[in-house]
This record gives structure tokens, sequence and C-alpha cells, in this order.
């Protein structure tokens, strides 16, 4: 074997090690070490804790409750979001890559300002206050649709604007109406790409934290709040324990689904065409997809963020004015905050931009890693693994990962070091949710590389830096602005894990806002709601950003 042999495979040792490492020591090790707890009683194994939680009625009441609303959460997203996937990228129109970034907002607003807006539009004075959703099953189901509409919009739009459209234009010339050769043709070809979409969506609306904490009414609760009034409130870790492997179980079967629709996905885009040509948008023609999509766009997205501009200049004495925005430099009535809004913000700014940095270096070595096309099956396994092992945080409880970093990381590795008192702390919890996000955009780009291009580049006597530099480099520089986009605003409105971890002198926004909103008086709520307004307002122009830097192709999220 030559020397450059050996330096190339020991690179892609390290480049896979290095994420393994972090993987393991700030996910895998708090989770398993809360889980243990749990299971452990008095340095025995103690498997008691099955019988004694699957026994009560109030546990199968919570499971029913996170399946229902993960079912019926995935289930409006891919019945509203297919329609806005074929106007957004089937069809041309002016403005279209303005409305596709704004579309993509809602997915990295923070939860709780989700939360906060929806409980604006459907309080009892709000505009659709006379229909009585306010804090029902069907207001968690219709804030999870307006988070998750964007990923199926972009997933399926992905793939949609790619087909090769002379199959359809085919059933067409055979006689077959324009219904009949959407389902059967264009359909079948999308479905790869709805099934993974639709696994994603069940996974986010399955693990929904801040959401239900916001809107769900008293007494409701789902998995993942559960795994918080358990550890929290009633300190029993067993419980808690028996709750997270339920929750890891239905995150694994998701992600098993995610992952053999996306195979099945990428492999149907390499049979269609680059990029289809997009044909105008006609309102006869196409009246049916527009319309539910504006229903959409206006309705479901636009409405509760526009009633949460409009309520946050509604003063306390029931005025309108700039009161809320000017009491955001202090700390609220009787002081109910540690700091003021503005420094919440500052903190948020600076802890997810370190968040970002992590996620993209840790997220861009994964996505380079499993991007490889080894020969060996062996190998292919390998990285499917690698690349399923990267995805388990987004489905994992928050609360399970920031209660297991400080049971934890009091002195991580016998190191002579706090991290529980560390400023590193919260941007390390936060970038370990982001980095699946990152591996999701950089992945699909990185694949689509030909790998006869890598061979032959090879074949002419460049080394495996020189490959990665000239091959993969420019390739994957495309889709790197997006990833530092959904990074660094998924960073910037992680609430679970941070509301764990921060501590108050350094409060992060989404904390801070959580904190008045549970605060009586109007004075914090106006607060509450122009906080939730500067926290969106930085998060879209965040991803506004993100999308006009994004290359030709992007990932799936």
């Amino acid at each position: 074997m030559s020397d450059r042999l050996r330096l190339g495979r020991a690179a892609w040792v390290l480049a896979a090690a290095v994420p393994l490492a972090f993987l393991a020591i700030f996910f895998a090790w708090p989770v398993a070490a809360l889980v243990g707890r749990g299971f452990w009683t008095d340095g025995a194994l103690d498997l008691g804790g099955f019988a004694e939680v699957f026994s009560a009625t109030r546990t199968w009441r919570i499971i029913g409750i996170t399946l229902g609303q993960a079912v019926a959460g995935t289930a409006l997203s891919v019945l509203l979001g297919v329609p806005g996937a074929y106007v957004l990228y089937r069809c041309s129109f002016p403005g279209r890559t303005l409305l596709r970034g704004l579309v993509a907002v809602p997915f990295v607003l923070p939860t709780v300002v989700v939360g906060v807006a929806f409980r604006a539009v459907l309080a009892p004075d709000g505009p659709l206050g006379a229909l009585g959703l306010d804090q029902t099953f069907a207001a968690i189901v219709l804030a999870l649709v307006f988070f998750n509409y964007s990923v199926v919009v972009r997933t399926v739009g992905g793939m949609w604007e790619r087909l090769d459209p002379r199959a359809e234009q085919a059933a067409r010339a055979l006689g077959a109406s324009p219904a009949r050769a959407f389902r059967t043709v264009t359909l079948p070809a999308l479905t790869p790409a709805i099934a993974s979409a639709a696994s994603i969506v069940f996974l986010f609306c399955a693990t929904a934290y801040g959401i239900v904490l916001v809107l769900g009414p008293t007494g409701y609760g789902t998995i993942e709040t559960e795994i918080y009034v358990q550890t929290t409130q009633f300190l029993d870790l067993r419980a808690a324990a028996v709750l997270s492997v339920v929750q890891l179980v239905v995150v694994g079967a998701a992600l098993a689904v995610a992952n053999r629709a996306r195979t099945r996905r990428e492999r149907a885009l390499a049979l269609t065409s680059d990029r289809a040509v997009a044909r105008p948008l006609r309102a006869r023609r196409d009246a049916l997809p527009l319309a539910a999509t504006a229903v959409v766009v206006l309705g479901l997205l636009a409405m509760p963020l526009g009633t949460l501009l409009a309520r946050s200049f509604r003063e306390p004495d029931g005025g309108w004015g700039l009161a809320n925005y000017r009491n955001l430099s202090t700390t609220g009535d009787a002081n109910a905050l540690s700091v003021t809004v503005w420094q919440a913000t500052a903190t948020s700014l600076r802890t997810a931009a370190l968040a970002a940095l992590i996620a993209v270096v840790v997220g861009g070595l994964v996505a380079l890693v499993v991007s490889r096309r080894p020969r060996a099956a062996g190998g292919r396994r390998a990285l499917r693994v690698l690349d399923s092992v990267f995805m388990l945080p987004l489905g994992v409880s928050a609360v399970t990962v920031g209660f297991g970093f400080l049971v934890t990381l009091d002195r991580p590795l016998g190191l002579d070091v706090d991290l529980r008192t560390s400023g590193l702390l919260v941007p390390i919890a936060q970038a370990v949710v982001a980095v699946p996000l990152v591996v999701r955009v950089l992945l699909p780009v990185l694949r689509a590389i030909d790998p006869r291009l890598r061979e032959a580049a090879a074949t002419l006597g460049a080394g495996p830096g020189r490959v990665l530099a000239t091959i993969d480099a420019p390739v994957g520089a495309r889709p790197l602005g997006l990833a530092i986009g959904f990074a660094f605003a998924t960073s910037l409105g992680e609430f679970g894990a941070t509301s764990f971890l921060a501590r108050p002198d350094s409060a992060t926004l989404p904390v801070v806002i959580y904190r008045l909103i549970g605060r009586p008086g109007a004075g914090d709520y106006g607060m509450a709601l122009a906080a939730s307004v500067v926290l969106a307002v930085v998060t879209a122009a965040v991803m506004l950003v993100a999308e006009q830097l994004r290359g030709e192709r992007t990932g799936e999220i």
C-alpha cells in the first residue's frame, strides 16, 4: 500500500472520528447516563419501571395523544404541501424566489414564537377567536402544520422540478385528463419524496415541545412534555427513562422509513432530468393548487405572524403605540427578568453564531463522509448507519439532552473543567440539534457528484486533498450559505435544552419570552409579543439571506 493511499485512508478515518466523538460525548453519553439512572437502582438493573409505567392509564393516554397529534399533523402537512410544491417549484411567476424564502421561514421560527402567534390568533379577542380553538388539540395540529409545511414543499418540490415532463405529456397526448395524468404518472414518481417528507414531519410532530407547552390545554401532554414533567416536577427518572425509550423507538421507526424513502428518492432523481423547465403559472389551469397555496400562505402562515405583529403594538392600557417595544429595555413588571430583552437578544446572537460554527464543521464532515460511494456492501451499510445515527438528535427529547448535560458534564472525560458553568454548554447543546439539518442540506448535493470525476482526478495524479479541493469543495460550497442559515436560525430559536441549561443572567431570547408569557399581567404579555416579533424578524432575515445564497441544488429541508 502506497504512502498516499495510507494517508488518504487515515484522513477519512479522522473525518469520521471527529463527528462521532462529538456525538458520543455531547449526545450519546448524556442521554445514556440519564436513561441509565432510571434503570439502575443501588447498582443493580431494575426493569420494574416498564411494568409500572405501562400499567398506568395516563401513559397510554399520552402515547395516544402523541401518535394522534403526529398523524394528524403529518397528514394535513402533506395534503397542503403537495399543491404548494407544485406552485413554487413547477411553475414560474414573478417573486417566486422571495415567496420560497418566506415559506421556509416558519420551519426555523422558534417554537415559542409559533405558540405565542397562534395564541394571539385563536384567543377570544383574536381574529379566529369565534372558532373556539384556543388551547385545543386542533390548535396544536394547526401550529404543527404551520411549522412543517415548508418541509413538504421543499422536499417534494425539489424532486418535482426535476421530473422529466415528457411522461406526463405522453399521457395527456393519449387522452388522459390532467387529473388522471397526475394520479397515474406524476404522483407515483413523487411517492419517494412524499414518503421522505412525511416521515420527517411525523418525527417533528411526535417530538414537538415548545408548541405543546404554550398551546396545550390543562392536562394535555405528549411523551415529550411528560418526560419534562416526570424529570423536573416529580424527579421520577425511572418513568422519564421508560418514556425516553418509547420515544427512541418511535424516532427509530420514523428514521428508518425516512432513510428508505430518501434512498428511493435519490435513485429516482438519477433517472430524471437535471432540472425541468418551469411552466408559467396560469390562474385557470392551476386554479386548484393555486387556491390551496394561497389559503395556506395567507391564512395559515401570514395570519398568525400578522396578528402577532399587530398585537405587539397594543399597549397595556388598551391603546396603540410602542410601549411594549420601549419596555424591552427593562426587566419587566416587578423585575420579572434578570436581563433585558435586548441583552437576551445579544446573548442569543452570540450563542447561535458559535453553535452554527460547530454545527457546520461537524455536519460538513458527516456529509462529506456519508456522501462517499464505497464498492463494498459493508462500507455502504456503515455509511447508512452513520447517516441515521446523526439524525437521532432531531427526535430525542431536548429535556433528556439538557438534563443529561447537567448530570454528566461536571468533569467530562476526567478533565478539570465544569462545563455546566461554562458559556460553551448552551451553544454545544444547540449545535447538537442543528447538526442533522446541516447534514440534510449538504448531503444531497455532495451525493450528486458523479464519482467518475473523483476517479478521473485520482488517475491523473491528484491526491485525496486535491480531489476534495477541486471537485467536492466547489460543489459543496453552493448550499453552504443555506446550511449556515439553517444552523444559525435553528440555534437562535432552540428552546428545549436551552431552557434547562441557560442561567438567568445569560438567558436567550426564547427562554425570556417563555418566562414573560408565564407571568400574569398585560405588561409582561405585551413585552412577550414584542420580543417574539424581534426574534421572528431576526430569524426571517437570516433565512432570507440564506435563501438568496442557496445554490442550484439544495438539501431536503
